[in-house]
């Protein structure tokens, strides 16, 4: 491929709307362009990144007997009623009627279809286990599409589903592909990726794993511990904590706190800490706007997954009006009246002598015995895990938060879609039975992206050698020279008659702009081809990374390009 004729332009300047390195420098390099938030086209380099991406998923779904096939990006509104997804999910699945008035929907995630795809198929016990992947096109409509393909609404995905008979060879399918994505993450460039227990969310199913890229630039916090294995997404860690109560309680006190309406200024005004303090966090059903009141630690925050997930419905932060009966920033667990869901969270569980709202406004109690003035309470774990928190594996206070990028996700589904959409076979008793399901996703640009992120310098990506867009950038410096230009294009049509993936710059611009647009490509070696090399009778062979330099003679320049990719392989 010769650069002059690559479409797309490279510049300098680094878009001021582009808050993360990856975004920038592939909007910089000529990799993609915005179409629309949360939509991007592709460019020739990008493309053969994620191509190479594909195929080196494509070799590991196979290597553990996966099928390739393909669904549909745009499915009949039936399917996901029948498992009832087209009801439970929200705004981001698009949904439309065709010219008929059928209603139809855009596919972001496939479940429904595999299981439309197989369940005439999988009728006896004898044909299972088996596993289908797709490499698809979905659309999930994000409210907060950011950092250019990390976070989008149209993206291109890898996502797979395997079937089974038992849990057992659930469970050992499961831990083959945990295998299957540690051997991509690798092969791609990314061998520090890390899995992480998760939640499950809309997926369903009660085990999941998420495959995190630490970075600072992830949305994602994860929950590591220093003393042991455990690794959690914050979402699904559990927060542990060891009350202590004081061995003598306070009476409950009534106390005049004027303009005292946060956590904070309560704690202010009374002199105390903030995990000696009840507050409460408000929200609303999605369903109906019903309230739920949920009192917690003062110091603590609540885990939005974990309350859902209790819940069973969607929640958003409430709007409390003077006809909702809660008193704004005085709201407190004893005397609370009114038709509420109330929740406490364990980190109050046994504790005495707090500070809390007395629903009465510009007042608060102080000396509330939760054992004593809360009696008959259920207490769950509501919290976000803290930096220094008490690991739930060890039990040692060595937890540490970090952020990632999730980078592939694998979930035990159970019976959660074969069972609502009627999907049996005939046991080797005669029964009839629902398999089991487990589902595997890797998202293509955003690993593209995350791989960018994690190898990059100021001036442009550091692409692994097994994803690179081309494995040699022959740069022509000076190709108006006539021996440049010769020798330049003869080492091109070598290197290509040898299987060498090339891009070739004998465009007439200065050494300056070539080699600010080689950087930009990240292509692992760059070949320079010049007037003063040529007068020496060698070649220079620099590598991106900078960690590799070497003269040679023009004479055996094709044989030592050879070699040193052959190493690098």
């Amino acid at each position: 491929m010769k650069l002059e004729k690559l479409v797309g332009d490279r510049f300098r300047e680094r878009p001021s709307d582009c808050l993360v390195d990856s975004h920038a420098l592939m909007v910089r390099g000529g990799y993609m362009k915005y179409v629309a938030n949360g939509i991007y086209s592709s460019y020739m380099p990008l493309k053969r990144v994620t191509r190479k991406i594909e195929q080196i998923i494509r070799e590991e779904m196979d290597a553990i007997d996966g099928q390739e096939v393909q669904f549909p990006v745009v499915m009949p509104a039936s399917l996901w009623q029948e498992s009832g997804r087209y009801e439970s999910i929200g705004k981001e699945m698009a949904r439309f009627n065709d010219r008929n008035g059928s209603p139809l929907v855009l596919g972001m995630t496939h479940e429904e279809a595999a299981v439309h795809l197989v369940r005439d198929y999988g009728k006896s016990h004898v044909k299972y286990p088996f596993m289908v992947y797709q490499i698809q096109t979905k659309f999930r409509d994000e409210a907060r599409p950011r950092a250019g393909l990390i976070r989008v609404r149209e993206f291109t995905m890898k996502d797979a589903y395997s079937f089974h008979t038992s849990q057992a060879d659930l469970e050992e399918y499961y831990d083959r592909f945990h295998q299957a994505y540690e051997r991509i993450y690798a092969r791609v460039g990314l061998p520090e990726v890390i899995s992480v227990a998760a939640d499950s969310g809309m997926m369903g199913g009660s085990i999941s794993h998420e495959f995190m890229l630490l970075t600072p630039i992830g949305e994602d916090s994860i929950a590591i511990c220093t003393e042991c294995d455990y690794r959690a997404n914050m979402e699904s860690a559990e927060n542990i904590l060891h009350n202590k109560r004081n061995d003598v309680s306070d009476e409950l006190t009534l106390v005049h706190t004027p303009n005292t309406h946060t956590i904070e200024e309560v704690c202010t005004f009374l002199h105390c800490d903030k995990k000696t303090s009840c507050k409460a966090v408000v929200y609303q059903s999605n369903l109906d706007d019903h309230y739920i009141v949920l009192f917690i630690r003062g110091d603590l925050d609540v885990n939005e997954t974990k309350l859902t997930n209790y819940l069973g419905y969607d929640i958003h932060p409430a709007v409390i009006t003077e006809e909702s009966g809660l008193t704004a920033g005085y709201i407190g667990p004893v005397n609370l009246n009114g038709n509420f869901t109330v929740l406490y969270d364990r980190s109050l569980e046994g504790m005495n002598n707090l500070a809390c709202g007395a629903n009465v406004y510009e007042y608060h109690y102080t000396g509330l015995d939760m054992s004593r003035d809360v009696e008959g309470t259920e207490y769950h774990d509501f919290a976000k895990i803290q930096e220094g928190g008490i690991c739930p594996h060890c039990g040692k206070p060595m937890i540490t938060i970090s952020r990632g990028i999730e980078v592939g996700n694998i979930f035990q589904l159970g019976t959660k879609y074969t069972k609502s959409m009627n999907m049996t076979y005939i046991d080797s008793n005669g029964e009839t039975q629902y398999p089991l399901m487990g589902c595997y996703g890797i998202g293509i640009g955003r690993l593209a992206a995350s791989i960018c992120e994690a190898h990059h310098d100021d001036y442009g990506p550091i692409w692994p050698m097994a994803v690179a867009p081309w494995q040699v950038h022959l740069c022509a410096v000076r190709a108006d020279d006539a021996e440049v230009k010769r020798y330049a294009d003869k080492l091109y049509e070598e290197l290509q008659n040898k299987g060498v993936e090339v891009i070739y710059d004998d465009r007439i611009v200065s050494a300056g702009v070539m080699f600010s647009d080689a950087d930009l490509l990240g292509v692992p070696f760059r070949i320079i081809v010049s007037p003063r090399n040529m007068k020496q009778n060698i070649v220079e062979i620099v590598s991106r990374d900078k960690s590799f330099s070497a003269n040679v003679s023009i004479n055996t320049a094709t044989e030592e390009v050879l070699k040193i990719l052959s190493d690098v392989k």
